[in-house]
């Protein structure tokens, strides 16, 4: 027999529209919410393309496309809800990854961080006084709508009144409070009011009679001209006041004689970075080094807090245990308090004159640890203030492991004459192993990279001699990046940190498998207990 449509719950179907049929007041504001969206986003994408930036633009244009074709194919109708997140994903989260990843491939840094048309727009923006002219002294003037003329005394008395793209006029005379309705700026208003900088954008007059406030004399005034000219046919920079051409060579203007027109650009220069990395001596020796104690740092962070935090959770996890919440309570406190607070505190009780450790240490046995001075004891330091900071994480995710073991193979261990060594030994540490094994290998990829306490406990001092960066010894390899890029004080070198960036990562997802094949073994023991 025929079933018919209709029956209870049929309308909560959503069914398309046939083709041809009339659209409802919903289609006319989707369509106007996509018209808006797609403004902006071609504005952007036009400025960004405009500027150089073309990976971004790209990106942006896909995410655009993506988004209309979510909103007008209704076969797609679901994906409406999350396609926000799914646009900021891919601008805010996946772009960020991919555009390190090009970085790496670049000459990114100080002295190459525009675009070559930006570059050349900053050089072609560039004015000179020609020789042999004459600097005017000026008096400003500003209208109630921030429109600026000068008024104008040459060296030999005579005056002249401009204005922006308009001819000079002769004036005679002083210089009016009010001319025109524009308003006279006294000097002090040009400097505090930061209309001087507002000049200095502004050209005054037209054609062979053009003058421009100096940026580096105030109250002066002249024909400036454009010093750079981007020469296309042969990819170079012309100084129109000396002659010189500047060729563009791996991102930079190069003249004959060598000299480096900067601003230079960013061009793709391969694997030179990663090149770098691996052949050159001085660069690579502070790398191992500092890859082999960030592995350290990370393992002994692991080790001691879930030692310390394990302990504390067999010690605290008997019933009959008095105060044993109050207890467990009082343990989570160092995991509440923010790492940026809690680490200066330590730094200060490590103080090798006033800190509370020393004075104990010299007054008990007689000892004077030099906590950031030393190489040695700058990493156990470091590790200790770790230790406090971690310990509570793994106290508390033992605790709750500790509770979901069986408790019938505690009885069979008792019953076949089994200690408690033995029974922690076989039973207890095998089995919390499986399920705090991942956990785990997340803090160990955690402290891998954990950047606040290596910074704010001695900003990865001592310093380590004899190496063209600025590393220290207890420097893990994010921290040594940071130094690269951004605290080398001789300019950023953000290809090269980007570099060794993607070689934190690779080395990163190696161990991450490597334990967690470790892992995966101890699941498979524990299938055969």
């Amino acid at each position: 027999m025929e079933r018919r449509s209709g029956g209870p719950g049929a309308g909560s179907a959503r069914a398309a529209p046939a083709p041809g049929a009339p659209r409802g007041p919903h289609w006319l504001l989707r369509l106007g919410g996509l018209a808006l969206v797609d403004g902006i986003a071609i504005w952007l994408v036009y400025q960004m393309l405009r500027d150089g930036f073309w990976p971004l633009g790209t990106v942006l244009a896909g995410v655009t496309l993506l988004v209309n074709r979510i909103f007008l194919q209704e076969e797609l109708y679901p994906l409406r809800w999350i396609s926000p997140g799914l646009a900021l994903l891919a601008v805010m989260v996946l772009y960020p990854i991919l555009f390190t990843v090009y970085t790496a491939f670049t000459n990114y840094g100080d002295g190459h961080l525009l675009s070559k048309p930006l570059a050349i727009r900053v050089l072609e923006q560039r004015r000179y006084l020609p020789e042999g002219q004459a600097l005017y002294d000026y008096v400003a003037y500003v209208s109630p709508q921030g429109d600026y003329l000068l008024w104008l005394v040459a060296p030999d008395g005579s005056q002249l009144l401009v204005r922006p793209e308009a001819p000079p006029e002769p004036v005679e005379g002083e210089p009016p409070e009010v001319l025109e309705g524009y308003r006279r700026l006294s000097r002090g208003e040009l400097i505090r009011e930061g209309h001087t900088a507002r000049l200095v954008q502004v050209t005054f007059g037209v054609g062979e009679h053009q003058f421009r406030v100096s940026d580096k004399r105030l109250g002066k005034a002249g024909r400036y001209i454009q010093r750079y000219t981007y020469l296309p046919q042969e990819d170079a920079i012309l100084d129109n006041a000396t002659g010189k051409r500047y060729r563009a060579v791996e991102g930079s203007w190069v003249a004959e004689d060598g000299e480096v027109l900067q601003p230079g650009f960013q061009v793709f220069i391969g694997a030179e970075n990663f090149r770098r990395l691996l052949t050159n001596p001085a660069l690579r020796q502070p790398f191992i080094r500092v890859f082999l104690w960030t592995v350290a740092f990370a393992g002994l962070t692991v080790v001691t807090t879930f030692g310390v935090g394990l302990f504390l959770a067999l010690l605290f996890n008997p019933p009959e245990m008095p105060f044993r919440r109050a207890i467990r309570s009082m343990l989570l406190i160092p995991y509440a308090i923010p790492a940026f607070i809690s680490v200066p505190i330590w730094v200060g009780l490590l103080n090798p004159q006033y800190g509370v450790v020393n004075l104990f240490l010299r007054d008990t046995l007689g000892l004077e640890i030099p906590w950031f001075s030393h190489p040695y004891w700058a990493k156990v330091g470091v590790v200790l203030v770790n230790l406090w900071l971690g310990f509570p994480y793994m106290f508390l995710i033992s605790t709750g492991a500790l509770q979901a073991l069986p408790g019938d193979i505690y009885e069979a261990a008792e019953i076949d004459g089994a200690g408690p060594w033995q029974r922690f030994r076989f039973i207890t540490f095998p089995l919390l192993l499986i399920s705090l094994g991942p956990l785990l290998v997340a803090s160990f990829a955690f402290n891998f990279n954990n950047f606040v306490v290596i910074d704010l406990y001695n900003q990865g001092g001592p310093p380590m001699s004899g190496t063209p960066s600025p590393v220290g010894h207890t420097d893990i390899l994010v921290t040594y990046t940071y130094r690269i890029a951004f605290a080398s004080g001789r300019g950023a070198d953000l290809g090269y940190a980007a570099a060794i960036t993607v070689a934190i990562f690779l080395i990163l997802v190696a161990i991450t498998y490597i334990q967690f094949r470790y892992t995966r073994m101890l699941e498979e023991r524990a299938e055969q207990l």
